[in-house]
């Protein structure tokens, strides 16, 4: 009996995951097919018009996007899983404006757009929070905390997070044993200043 609950509980899960847990390919976004684009369906997005998507996009698991500020997400860019990003905060609006309504409510409310460059990493278990810009071609490490404005291609670890290298570093190596992906990686750099 007990192999049989269990030979039916692996069974359940595969099921459940293949109908509703899958990433696929395909999402809309600004009124475009974003064909490239796949969005984990645990993943929760509030204000999702204001949420301006890249092709090419990887959103996973277990992540939380706030976008009522405006959140944009550039091609490429991967965002892994508990991840959040949030374009407003009321951290202070629960101590400071008890009783308050209106304006007096909205001047203790931190509200601000994110901007998110193209090929991004996000790391697990991540915060990206109001008002912050990354430069293409960011990592951002696990457990880090990102308030701020971020040059291109910084790694990008800490709560707060700071920058912490270069990403060019380690792509360097890296193609220095793949050679044969240069051409396309220096065509995507060259294009960013056009």
């Amino acid at each position: 009996m007990t192999a049989l609950r269990a030979w039916v509980n692996r069974l359940r899960r595969r099921v459940w995951r293949l109908l509703f847990f899958r990433v696929l390919f395909g999402e809309r976004g600004g009124g475009r097919l974003l064909a490239g684009t796949r969005i984990s369906p645990s993943t929760c997005i509030e204000h999702e018009g204001a949420l301006d998507l890249g092709d090419d996009v990887f959103i996973g698991h277990f992540n939380f996007i706030e976008a009522g500020a405006g959140v944009r997400i550039g091609r490429g860019t991967q965002v892994t899983n508990f991840v959040s990003i949030v374009s407003h905060s009321t951290h202070r609006a629960v101590r400071v404006a008890a009783g308050l309504s209106g304006a007096g409510l909205a001047q203790a409310v931190v509200r601000a757009p994110i901007a998110i460059g193209e090929r991004c990493f996000i790391g697990p278990h991540s915060t990206i929070e109001a008002g912050s810009t990354l430069g293409h071609g960011t990592l951002v490490a696990a457990h880090s905390r990102v308030r701020g404005a971020f040059p291109d291609f910084a790694v990008l670890a800490g709560s707060p997070a700071r920058v912490v290298g270069d990403t060019r570093e380690a792509d360097e190596r890296w193609l220095a044993e793949h050679p044969d992906l240069q051409a396309a990686y220096q065509r995507w750099r060259q294009g960013l200043s056009s």
